[in-house]
Parts: C-alpha cells; sequence; structure tokens
C-alpha cells in the first residue's frame, strides 16, 4: 500500500494505533509519541470515567507523566458520553494538537470511537427516550433480527442489548460517513498470534488483581452503585457476582480473562471489516509508523 503521508506538507499526520484488548497499544503509542512529539487521545469507551482506573487499565501516572494523554477521567459514572460526544472532544483534540505542531496519536480498541473519527461519522440527533424504552423490552433475538432486517449494521457486542439498542437508534448512520478515512491519516492494528494474545491478557489479568481491581470495583459500587452504566464493564459487572458470593476469587480472575478473550475476539471481527488498515506485529508497526514520521522533527 502506497504510504498514507504526503511528505512535503506541514500539518503533522493523525496516527491511528488499534488492535484488540492487551495487544499492546498503549507501549507503542508511548514509544512513537516520545520520539516524534506526540500526544495521545485514548479512544476507549470505559477510560473516560473518573476513578475507574485500574478495571480500564488505564496508562499508569508515570506513563502520563512521559507523553501528554488526552480522553481520560472526561466523565464520572453514571454521566451520559456518547460516541459523539467521543468524536465532538476527539476533533477539537487533534486539532488543538497539531495547532502545536506535535503528532496526535489517536489510540483504543472502541471500534465506534476509533470510526467516527477515521470515517468522519455524522451522528443523528438525540435518542427519543419513548422509543429506547419500548425496544428496551425487546428481546435481544429480536433487536438482532429487526437489524438484520432493516439492513443496519450490528453493533460490536451484538449479544448485548444496550448496544443493539443504540445501533437501532442510530439508523441511517452509515450513510453518514466517508468511504476511506479522512486525510493526512495512518491507520495500524496490531496483528498478535492468538496464544500471544490470550498469555497477554492472562498476565494483565494478574497485574489488576495485585493492582486492587477487585477494591475499587467495591468502592465504585458504593459511590455509584452496580447498575450504573459505567459498572457494566467486564471486570465490575463479574467483580458483583464475586461480591454476592457466585465466583470464588480464582473463579472470578477466570472468568475475566475469559470475558476480555472474548472482547478480543469482538474487537478483531470489528476492526478486519477495514481494508485501509495496516496490520502489522508490534515491532513492525514501530518500524513502520517511525517511517512514516520520519519527515517530521524528532524531539
Amino acid at each position: 500500500m502506497e504510504s498514507d503521508i504526503v511528505r512535503d506538507q506541514q500539518e503533522p499526520p493523525l496516527i491511528v494505533i488499534t488492535g484488540p484488548t492487551a495487544s499492546g497499544k498503549t507501549g507503542l503509542a508511548i514509544a512513537i509519541a516520545c520520539r516524534y512529539n506526540g500526544e495521545i487521545i485514548c479512544a476507549d469507551s470505559r477510560t473516560i470515567y473518573k476513578g475507574m482506573d485500574i478495571g480500564t487499565a488505564k496508562p499508569s501516572l508515570e506513563e502520563r507523566t512521559l507523553v501528554p494523554h488526552w480522553g481520560l477521567d472526561i466523565v464520572t459514572p453514571g454521566e451520559k458520553f456518547s460516541a459523539a460526544d467521543f468524536k465532538m472532544y476527539a476533533d477539537a483534540t487533534i486539532a488543538d494538537i497539531r495547532s502545536r505542531g506535535h503528532v496526535p496519536i489517536l489510540v483504543g480498541g472502541t471500534g465506534l470511537y476509533i470510526d467516527s473519527v477515521v470515517l468522519d461519522y455524522k451522528f443523528g440527533t438525540p435518542s427519543d427516550p419513548d422509543r429506547r424504552s419500548e425496544l428496551a423490552e425487546k428481546s435481544v433475538l429480536w433487536l438482532q433480527e429487526y437489524c438484520a432486517s432493516n439492513n443496519m449494521q450490528l453493533p460490536e457486542n451484538k449479544q448485548n442489548k444496550r448496544h443493539l439498542v443504540r445501533a437501532i437508534e442510530q439508523n441511517g448512520i452509515n450513510l453518514q460517513r466517508r468511504a476511506t478515512p479522512v486525510e493526512n491519516a495512518v491507520v495500524v492494528a496490531i496483528a498478535t498470534d492468538r496464544s500471544e494474545l490470550r498469555t497477554r491478557i492472562a498476565l494483565r489479568a494478574e497485574q489488576l488483581f495485585e493492582q486492587g481491581v477487585v477494591e475499587e470495583a467495591i468502592a465504585l459500587s458504593r459511590l455509584y452503585g452496580w447498575e450504573s452504566e459505567a459498572m457494566t464493564g467486564n471486570i465490575y459487572r463479574l467483580t458483583r457476582k464475586y461480591i454476592e458470593g457466585e465466583y470464588t476469587r480464582e473463579q472470578l480472575k477466570n472468568k475475566f480473562i475469559t470475558s476480555d478473550w472474548r472482547l478480543a475476539k469482538r474487537q478483531l471481527t470489528w476492526l478486519r471489516r477495514h481494508d485501509y488498515i495496516h496490520w502489522l506485529s508490534l515491532s513492525e508497526a514501530e518500524k513502520f509508523l517511525s517511517d512514516q514520521l520520519a519527515p517530521y522533527t524528532q524531539k
């Protein structure tokens, strides 16, 4: 594929690093950002929440001192924050980063967040509460069949009723987006061997438990309640069952690993729809992005 960057242009390119959970996106983004005056925008539908640090695997404070990070701690659990909100935030942040001559680096695994920026989605009007309530009463199967019969693309997690309802609410969005990425953008996805990815997911699970993810979940539940939308993420939802005695701690850990593996497979399915993505290993991606950014002044 031809280089995505016109090398004589002055505006820094938008670098997009995506891929499945635990594939090493953050480490790669920080390495590139340190080398090329980059600033990172996190495209993750969980790290937007304040206080949800361990369970969402946010970049550490040390990592954030190395490179400016945006898109973290935007709202408190319970506050609404849609993909349309993220796109507005990300577009403004990208423009701000470029205005300072720095390289914007969009990093994350939330497919809709990434696509909204890369394909310049035009979001419709806010949802109708009555219509939402009506759809929420339907079964997952009914919602899936409704999407299929109306030629609507299923969401990343097609088993999640909330995601299905939102997909129906946003019907028509596929007619309001670009067919190709925005100009001056390079999109890379981390290609990881399945066994290696499973190992990385298991290792990260160990780290989260060592860091106190169970204690974090309990503290957050006392502040916002288990029913908060923010608390429906993998580890928080599972921790509730552990607290209620449904799982042992070891079972909780194993359930989390399985859940994250399923998430990774859904993310891969979402991303593989796009033929403009460069699928590369971590080492290949670092070299590729370095080559793309070579015309720009290094730190």
